[in-house]
C-alpha cells in the first residue's frame, strides 16, 4: 500500500452497485435544506442508514461546495485532541478524493492536532462512511473539490470550545462544507446503555423521545444545553464531540452575527427494542443553513 494513499473503504461490492444504491437513495428525498453549510449525517453500514443519510447529503449543493470538512469520532484510538490524516489520497470505489494539503497544513501550524496513523486511518470507519456519499454528492464537480478528514477525540468542553473557534473562520465561508458524523442512541446490552423512560411506552419508543429531546437541543444551536442533555442522560451518540465542535463553531459565528438554522429531516433505527435482551442504533440526518 502506497503510503499516500489510504484505500479506506472496503470494496463488498462493485463500484456500479454502490452507485446505484446510493442513486435509489437520494432519488426519494427532497433538497429543502440546500445549500447546506453543515450537515449531521450517520456512518453505519449502508443496509442499515444509507437512505437516512440521504436525507443530509441531498442538502450539498455541488456547484458551491470545494472544500469539505468530515469531523469523526475515534472509535479505535484513545484520542484527547483531534487528528489528521497522514496521507494524500482516499480512494472510494466510485473515484478517488484529495486531501486539501493546505489547510492541513494551516491547521497543523496551530500545533492542536496529532497525526492519526495508517493503521487507525483504514480501522476508523466514522469518517470512511461517508467519503463515497461525499463522491456520489459532488460528481458533477469531481476534480473540483478537496476534503479536509479531522478524527475528534473525546475532547472536554474547553477543548470543543477552542476547536469550534478554530473551524468558525473556514464555516463562515460559503464554499466550504461540514459533514459532521454521528449515529444517535446505541442501546442495549452489548452497549452497556438501556436508559428507560416507560411512560413512552415500549422501548423503542423512548429511544426515540430520548433521541428527539438531544435533536432538538442540537436544533436550538446551543452547546452548552447539549453538553447539560449528555451529563443528564448520557446518552450514547458516539458522534457527541464532533457535534459539539459544529455548535460551538456556530456558537462563534452567531457572536459575529451570522444567523444560522439547522433543521433535522430524518430519523430512523436499526430495528425496534421491546424487550431487555434487544439492540439497536438510531440514525439522525439533519442539515444547517446560512440565512
Amino acid at each position: 500500500l502506497d503510503s499516500s494513499v489510504a484505500s479506506v473503504f472496503p470494496c463488498l461490492f462493485t463500484a456500479s452497485q454502490l452507485n446505484a444504491q446510493l442513486e435509489g437513495w437520494l432519488s426519494q428525498v427532497q433538497s429543502t435544506k440546500r445549500p447546506a453549510r453543515a450537515i449531521i449525517a450517520p456512518h453505519a453500514g449502508y443496509t442499515y442508514c444509507g437512505s437516512c443519510a440521504a436525507h443530509a447529503y441531498k442538502q450539498v449543493d455541488p456547484n458551491i461546495t470545494r472544500k469539505i470538512f468530515i469531523l469523526g469520532p475515534s472509535h479505535h484510538v484513545p484520542l484527547s485532541r483531534c487528528a489528521l490524516s497522514s496521507v494524500d489520497i482516499y480512494r472510494t470505489p466510485l473515484y478517488d478524493l484529495r486531501i486539501d494539503q493546505k489547510i492541513y497544513g494551516e491547521l497543523w501550524k496551530t500545533g492542536m492536532f496529532e497525526r492519526m496513523s495508517l493503521q487507525t486511518d483504514e480501522d476508523e470507519h466514522s469518517i470512511e462512511m461517508h467519503l463515497p456519499y461525499t463522491a456520489k454528492a459532488m460528481e458533477s464537480h469531481k476534480d473540483e473539490f478537496t476534503i479536509i478528514p479531522v478524527l475528534v477525540g473525546a475532547l472536554s468542553e474547553s477543548k470543543e470550545q477552542e476547536f469550534g473557534k478554530l473551524f468558525s473562520k473556514y464555516l463562515a465561508d460559503p464554499s466550504n462544507l461540514f459533514v459532521v458524523s454521528s449515529d444517535f442512541c446505541h442501546w442495549g446490552q452489548r452497549f452497556r446503555y438501556s436508559y428507560y423512560d416507560e411512560s413512552q411506552g415500549e422501548i423503542y419508543r423512548s429511544i426515540e423521545h430520548l433521541d428527539k429531546m438531544g435533536m432538538s437541543i442540537i436544533e436550538q444551536l446551543d452547546p452548552v444545553s447539549f453538553s447539560n442533555y449528555l451529563k443528564k442522560y448520557h446518552n450514547t451518540i458516539c458522534g457527541r464531540h464532533p457535534i459539539g465542535v459544529l455548535l460551538n463553531a456556530i456558537n462563534e459565528l452567531q457572536k459575529n452575527g451570522m444567523n444560522m438554522s439547522f433543521s433535522f429531516l430524518n430519523y430512523a433505527q436499526s430495528s425496534q427494542c421491546r424487550n431487555w435482551q434487544d439492540s439497536s442504533v438510531s440514525y439522525a440526518a439533519g442539515a444547517l443553513m446560512v440565512h
